[in-house]
């Protein structure tokens, strides 16, 4: 969702704040390995149960996020390589985050309920497959409700508010799978439109 609509004028607000950080010498790599160590923290610190601390480190993992690119274009450094880091890098990020979650959850709550950040997991995993294998075959599947940055912000929203974080990860869930089939479909349909021409 946030892809679709937003993306783009977000990118051009961050441009310039890119462009300085440019100038001061800051690459996009280094901003991405901020981010990684920034993941790392934030997962032991939510592991640990400190959960309004670990919304802090959340949030300083999900600026380098949006830095990253701006300072690439700005430094004239895009490329395949900088964009495959950048999206090794999200999926490390999102399995150290939802892990930190089910260390938590695994030693405060009974049962299984440790799991619900793994089904999480795997489903995110998913919706970015898709989207990655369709860009390779020159088909789009970007769109659907549970986005990555919609993650963060529902994630951080779970971790402000400890008392809804299992349902907000339920819900998370399900919005997930939801996206994972509607970006199938998506690509189904074009794949489908090729076939027939």
């Amino acid at each position: 969702m946030f892809d679709g609509n937003w993306r783009s004028a977000v990118n051009r607000g961050l441009d310039p704040i890119g462009a300085v950080l440019c100038r001061m010498g800051i690459s996009a790599d280094a901003v991405t390995i901020f981010g990684i160590a920034m993941a790392t923290v934030a997962a032991v610190v939510i592991g640990r149960g400190e959960l309004i601390l670990g919304l802090v480190f959340l949030i300083l993992t999900g600026i380098p996020d949006a830095l990253d690119g701006p300072i690439a274009k700005a430094a004239g450094t895009s490329s395949v390589r900088g964009a495959f880091f950048d999206s090794v890098s999200d999926r490390l990020c999102d399995a150290l985050l939802f892990g930190g979650v089910a260390w938590y959850l695994g030693s405060t709550e009974p049962g299984r309920i440790f799991m619900l950040p793994m089904a999480l997991m795997a489903a995110a995993s998913l919706v970015s497959y898709q989207r990655a294998k369709a860009e390779s075959l020159g088909l789009d599947a970007k769109g659907g409700l549970m986005e990555r940055a919609e993650r963060f912000v529902v994630l951080g929203a779970g971790l402000a508010f400890s008392f809804v974080l299992i349902p907000v990860l339920w819900a998370m869930l399900v919005l997930t799978a939801a996206t994972a089939l509607y970006r199938f479909a998506k690509v189904w349909r074009q794949a489908d439109s090729l076939h027939s021409i």
